[in-house]
């Protein structure tokens, strides 16, 4: 089963009232050691999220905006009076980011991905219900790489179930060769005989293969012909050939 957004989230939730000051944020965001928080009000309701983004611009460390006289009137009063509620407020419901993408505890993590991805964001609150349960930020994906990538995987019994292993991985790729490839395995070591038709096909394999639990090598004899001229490359040099997973 794949993991989902409560299996890595941060929890308890570390968060702030609308009604709190610029620097209670900071200082909870500088003693906890997160870029975040979830801005939550009196009832128990998500209003916002305000981040260290938040406070790159501040009257208090000069850092806001110096425009020309003659930019400030292409921009216009409003856009200008925005700006400056945001650099001189004191507290955080007005600089806080309003109606945040959330995300509900039981999604799986290839959708928390997309979602950050699509709208470009570092962090999530994770929410059950109406009720914020977690934070989700990409810190917490690179510690789920990194558990999943100490786990011993079970190796695989034997040369044919090697085979097999493989096979079954390829066939549920698209970019996967299948039709003009061959797959041999002697003693733990694979090799990928046949031909490709576009190089970087080549390294997808050559990953693949490393990636069969209870190999000891890959052996790439595989010929690249470019569709187009009629190219044909060779296999690598001997020494280019074998790959030994890490």
């Amino acid at each position: 089963m794949s993991m989902r957004a409560k299996d890595v989230m941060t929890q308890p939730v570390i968060s702030v009232e609308p009604g709190d000051t610029i620097e209670r944020a900071v200082q909870l965001m500088l003693q906890k050691r997160i870029s975040g928080l979830p801005v939550i009000d009196a009832t128990e309701r998500l209003v916002g999220i305000v981040t260290e983004g938040d406070f790159l611009r501040r009257s208090e460390t000069g850092t806001q905006h110096q425009r020309p006289r003659w930019l400030q009137f292409l921009i216009g009063p409003g856009r200008l009076a925005e700006e400056y509620v945001r650099t001189h407020s004191r507290k955080v419901s007005e600089v806080m980011t309003e109606e945040p993408i959330t995300v509900d505890e039981d999604v799986p993590l290839g959708e928390v991905v997309k979602l950050m991805e699509k709208h470009r964001i570092k962090r999530m609150p994770v929410v059950r219900g109406e009720q914020v349960v977690g934070i989700l930020s990409r810190a917490n994906l690179l510690h789920a790489l990194a558990t999943l990538s100490l786990e011993t995987r079970a190796p695989a019994s034997g040369d044919e179930a090697i085979r097999e292993q493989l096979l079954a991985a390829l066939r549920q790729e698209n970019w996967a060769p299948l039709g003009t490839i061959d797959i041999i395995v002697r003693d733990g070591v694979i090799h990928l005989w046949g031909t490709i038709f576009d190089e970087r096909e080549r390294s997808a394999l050559i990953v693949a293969a490393e990636n069969v639990s209870g190999i000891k090598g890959v052996r790439d004899e595989l010929t690249w012909i470019d569709p187009i001229s009629g190219t044909v490359l060779l296999p690598p040099d001997a020494e280019e050939r074998v790959h030994v997973p890490s």
